[in-house]
């Protein structure tokens, strides 16, 4: 009688472990929020125990802030990429906006939601928080001064305007995981403050 075979075990090594663990963490992040994000739930996704994980990674908190951060620094990168390509200044700030308010991104805006209040008890979540607000803030910013330094813009503070228009889109989005007045004219509305903080027409954002 033939004693049934067992799956060898296959011997990764440190580092591919952690990126196990870093992808395990990202897929469970985008599909249940940062609050599904435990010990267990990693563990199982990549099929190995508990503390096999606990192992590779410095703590939950750490693995939480590094998850959040790969996310959303990730998102930004996609977005600036987009706009690279349109020509006009003012093109590229609609194209922002029409990008960020498209509803397409409820998983990462949800993992966004999830950084601010799981970061009132979370020190590393927090700081990371704060990183990757500043960097939205610089890109939109840095669009903002070429738009000046084209012509395309008045010359307001564009820190400011950046902040404000950051403060738009953070809170449509947390309005829009509830679908509380998830009104198809925000976005034509949001364009319409910009144009009056960028000193324009709104006509000229519309793609």
């Amino acid at each position: 009688m033939t004693q049934a075979s067992r799956p060898q075990r296959v011997r990764k090594s440190p580092d591919e472990r952690r990126r196990e663990v870093a992808a395990a963490a990202r897929e469970i992040a985008l599909a249940e929020g940062l609050d599904g994000l435990t010990l267990r739930a990693v563990a199982a996704r990549i099929g190995v125990a508990p503390g096999l994980v606990a192992h590779y990674i410095p703590s939950m908190d750490d693995l939480v802030a590094d998850t959040f951060g790969d996310i959303v620094a990730g998102e930004l990168a996609g977005i600036v990429e987009l706009i690279a390509g349109e020509p006009d200044a003012a093109g590229r700030i609609g194209m922002l906006v029409d990008t960020v308010l498209d509803g397409g991104r409820r998983d990462v805006t949800l993992v966004w939601v999830q950084g601010w209040a799981l970061g009132a008890r979370n020190d590393a979540l927090a700081a990371r928080v704060r990183i990757e607000m500043d960097a939205w803030q610089q890109a939109i910013a840095d669009e903002i001064v070429r738009g000046q330094q084209a012509g395309a813009f008045g010359h307001e503070d564009a820190d400011a305007v950046a902040w404000h228009l950051l403060a738009m889109f953070d809170g449509l989005g947390a309005q829009g995981l509830v679908r509380w007045r998830d009104d198809p004219d925000r976005t034509a509305l949001t364009r319409r403050v910009l144009a009056g903080l960028l000193d324009v027409d709104p006509a000229v954002l519309e793609r």
